[in-house]
């Protein structure tokens, strides 16, 4: 089979190269970091041929016997000549105890440019920063942009095939199946969910109550891009007879966010410029799976999985994204990148005067000068009259679009 090259994520690799700094790639599993690596070692191969490169792959049983630091050092170090053109590629580096001692003593010898993945937000904590010394660049990897998908799956962009983007998600593992064939589709995400919730929820974090965590991920799924506090999660499942803590509730939460299944998205008083906690809305890393745990119902969750999209789309384009808060309502999304700002609403469609007042009159209430936009699925878009200023674009435009 041939390997479709990621070439935004390559480029942004190879940028980072011999600067002196590790190169982590963190995302959920299946996302395609594991390719990354392999596009990473044939690059090198035709344009570092004298390079040595050693590639580690924690999920081969070949490397089962390196479980911890010591064992990491022991088998890269001899691998690699003083003063040589080397690379050290490690896959789902997580798995090994005590990963960060011996990275931060290969890179203080200078032995090689360390490129590493892994699967579990620890990779992003401060107590990692402290230990890595700082000495590393983060690259987040996502699951296939619209645009990714539609080459990955040889589509034509159109209607069905945004269609079926909304519907099966952006894995790219999905390239070997028929995306219409829904049972195959089901079976393919149900592997990868229960693969993620087993090994980097229930077995990592030593999870006891199963069920409940089970529960929370269907629970935030059906609320995806509501606001949700931990108190009405509580209510909620006392409501359908288990009882449980909001101590409890949050820890696990905590535990689907660093296993990078969900994402939390803050609260931002647009007018005071300050950020609210306590209260987020969760958006899941890939909506594919957020589908598989409600069935599919893609009818009813509409507006949900447009709201993830778009949300996913943000973030493969660099921004940091919170909900922005007005006196008189909320604005969807508030995206930064560096010193640019944008405000995106989202909503199935413009179809009564009230649904357009509240989508263009909150983005009309912020007096500041940064693009604004409305996303829908109306089939006709463009600036309205009323509301100078404000695009408002189609959802499959908004997704080819570089903001």
């Amino acid at each position: 089979m041939d390997i479709i090259v990621r070439k935004t994520y390559l480029s942004c690799i190879i940028s980072h190269l011999n600067r002196g700094m590790m190169i982590i790639l963190v995302g959920q599993r299946r996302v395609g970091k594991s390719f990354m690596l392999r596009q990473l070692h044939r690059w090198l191969e035709k344009n570092h041929a004298d390079s040595n490169v050693v590639y580690i792959n924690k999920e081969l049983l070949d490397f089962s016997n390196i479980t911890n630091a010591k064992e990491l050092h022991d088998h890269v170090a001899p691998k690699f000549p003083p003063d040589g053109d080397n690379y050290l590629l490690i896959d789902e580096v997580q798995d090994i105890d005590g990963y960060e001692d011996a990275l931060r003593s290969l890179h203080a010898e200078d032995r090689c440019q360390i490129v590493a993945t892994g699967s579990n937000a620890y990779i992003f904590s401060s107590e990692l920063s402290t230990r890595l010394g700082g000495r590393y660049i983060e690259i987040p990897v996502y699951g296939l942009s619209y645009r990714e998908f539609l080459e990955f799956h040889n589509l034509t962009d159109n209607d069905e095939s945004l269609y079926d983007y909304l519907r099966v998600g952006g894995l790219p593992g999905l390239r070997l199946y028929d995306i219409k064939d829904e049972i195959h589709v089901h079976d393919y995400l149900q592997g990868v969910y229960n693969t993620i919730m087993m090994r980097d929820v229930v077995a990592r974090e030593q999870i006891r109550n199963i069920q409940f965590i089970e529960n929370l991920s269907k629970f935030i799924a059906d609320n995806d891009g509501k606001l949700i506090s931990t108190n009405s999660i509580v209510k909620f499942m006392k409501s359908q007879g288990e009882k449980i803590s909001e101590a409890i509730t949050s820890t696990y939460i905590g535990h689907l966010c660093k296993a990078l299944i969900i994402k939390p998205v803050a609260r931002y008083d647009i007018h005071g410029k300050k950020l609210f906690e306590l209260i987020f809305k969760y958006y899941f890393a890939d909506h594919g799976l957020r589908n598989y745990l409600c069935g599919f119902n893609l009818r009813s969750s509409i507006e949900k999985i447009m709201e993830n999209v778009v949300y996913l789309h943000l973030l493969t384009q660099g921004y940091s994204t919170t909900v922005g808060i007005l006196r008189a309502g909320e604005v969807d999304f508030v995206a930064t990148k560096n010193s640019k700002t944008i405000y995106v609403q989202v909503t199935y469609l413009l179809g009564s005067e009230e649904t357009v007042e509240r989508e263009f009159g909150n983005l009309s209430a912020i007096t500041d000068n940064y693009p604004k936009y409305v996303v829908s699925m109306d089939p006709i878009s463009g600036e309205l009259a009323e509301y100078p200023g404000i695009h408002h674009v189609h959802l499959r435009d908004f997704l080819k679009t570089d903001l």
